[in-house]
């Protein structure tokens, strides 16, 4: 089902096809536009006006090679809300000279499929082309996408299901295989910035209402906006409802409006701002202390604040390797799963397995050894990068390295008991003995400190030791562990 918006846009692509000339714009459709949402207004009508997508739509890329040469094939558009979904599947029409109709899978059913087939099947015998754009087409089961399937194969239908839903888990393999899929991307700051403007400017926007918005309020919208053009839209033309008239008859948007329009308080602070990372710290060093509650309120801020929960979950990451480490291997998996839910379902429940993985995370043993350790062999491998690889440890893959002595010696781990060769080394011989590694008496470290001293016993008692006269197991050749870091 469409809206009344759209429904006057798809009545004036079909009249587009039907006259040789465009037609003159009636009284009564000017003064409907005129009172048709910002984001109607605003619709591209062509690729010259669209923003985002360069990927798909750039010179050279295939979908605009498609539309410039009027080609017509059935596709699945998969992105987040706002992207532009609608727009390209209404330029597609245009270019394909072809009847636009628009079912939506929340509010549509068999019959409205059938109907929409059977207005199809009509406009074909007299030689009209039909494309039925499909919104949200994941919702629609098995059996509703597979009743499109004929009728793309006969070519009564060009089908172009939009979704944001990946469609490798949500649509039939059986309508994937007859359609082209393209991945939408959300708007950038930069294309979200230029069509913020491009709508205080625009004739069909806000261009008559002589408003402006001030720099921070400019940047709040962009930052709340995520990408999403509708949203956008939505919100600034809330913001012109609002907007302070000066003595001289300007309008102007300001920062404080932007928070009564999204509903809640405005921190103050861009992505690259001071109060910005002040609240990622904060978030950090809750975990990092064991601290949940606390960790849980600093996520909670930079939710309320419009941050990208995105990016506290890379946070999360660090801090599984940085600050949990090896102490809980599963601290890894957990946050990953987080990043993956959150990309697989949406913010609502996305932000949930953020705030959960965030509580495991605090309550996890934590230990930075590992952490410490990689950049100590980092250091020592940019101090000794020099040093050849020893040859026992070296492949003879052909006979001239095997008349040199490559793999001569080497002492395969699985001949030995417990698959361990007690005494061999592994380093060059002037790091030999040399240890990185230190595993601190916590959680899952302490199983591996465990483990560690056992093997470096074993290369105690070992009679073969690889390097007699180096230094040999766990012993440190030329540092030892020094005070934690980070």
């Amino acid at each position: 089902m469409t809206s009344e918006a759209e429904t006057d846009l798809i009545a004036a692509f079909d009249a587009s096809l039907k006259k040789d000339s465009p037609s003159q714009e009636t009284e009564t459709e000017k003064e409907f536009s005129e009172l048709a949402p910002l984001a109607s207004r605003l619709r591209p009508e062509s690729l010259a006006e669209y923003i985002g997508q360069t990927h798909l739509i750039g010179k050279g890329r295939p979908l605009r090679q498609a539309l410039e040469r009027g080609q017509c094939y059935s596709m699945i558009l998969w992105g987040p809300p706002g992207v532009g979904k609608t727009t390209l599947a209404l330029i597609f029409a245009k270019a394909c000279n072809a009847i636009f109709e628009q079912l939506s899978a929340v509010t549509s059913g068999i019959k409205d499929i059938r109907e929409a087939v059977e207005r199809a099947e009509r406009r074909r015998k007299q030689g009209i082309r039909t494309l039925l754009f499909v919104d949200e087409v994941h919702r629609f089961n098995k059996t509703q996408q597979d009743a499109f399937l004929p009728h793309i194969e006969s070519g009564t239908i060009t089908f172009i299901g939009a979704t944001t839903e990946n469609p490798s888990f949500s649509l039939n393999s059986a309508l994937l295989s007859r359609a082209r899929v393209y991945v939408l991307k959300k708007l950038s700051e930069d294309e979200t910035r230029a069509l913020l403007r491009q709508a205080l400017t625009s004739e069909k926007g806000l261009g008559r209402e002589n408003l402006s918005i001030d720099e921070r309020a400019e940047t709040a919208l962009v930052e709340l906006a995520d990408g999403d053009a509708r949203h956008l839209l939505n919100m600034l033309e809330m913001l012109s409802d609002l907007a302070a008239v000066l003595p001289d008859g300007r309008k102007v948007i300001t920062f404080a409006m932007v928070g009564s329009v999204a509903g809640r308080k405005l921190i103050n602070y861009d992505k690259g701002g001071d109060a910005y990372y002040e609240l990622i710290s904060a978030f950090h060093k809750s975990v990092r202390g064991s601290a949940p509650d606390a960790a849980l309120y600093w996520y909670s801020r930079i939710l309320e604040a419009g941050g990208d929960p995105l990016y506290v979950a890379r946070r999360l990451l660090a801090i599984a390797t940085e600050d949990v480490g090896l102490a809980d291997p599963r601290a890894m998996q957990i946050a990953l799963n987080a990043w993956d839910i959150f990309d697989r379902v949406g913010a609502a429940e996305g932000e949930r397995a953020i705030a959960e993985a965030t509580v495991y995370l605090a309550l996890a043993p934590k230990s930075n050894h590992l952490y410490n350790a990689f950049h100590r062999a980092r250091e020592d491998a940019r101090k000794h990068g020099a040093e050849d690889v020893p040859l026992y440890l070296r492949n003879a893959t052909t006979k001239l390295m095997d008349s040199l002595g490559y793999h001569k010696g080497y002492r395969y781990a699985h001949d030995f008991e417990g698959a361990y060769a007690a005494g061999e080394s592994f380093f060059p011989e002037n790091l030999t003995g040399t240890v990185y590694y230190h595993p601190s008496d916590r959680g899952f470290e302490k199983i591996l400190k465990e483990k560690k001293d056992k093997l470096a016993s074993l290369d105690e008692a070992a009679g073969d030791k690889r390097y007699r006269s180096g230094f040999v197991g766990s012993k440190v050749s030329f540092r030892d562990e020094p005070e934690e870091e980070h």
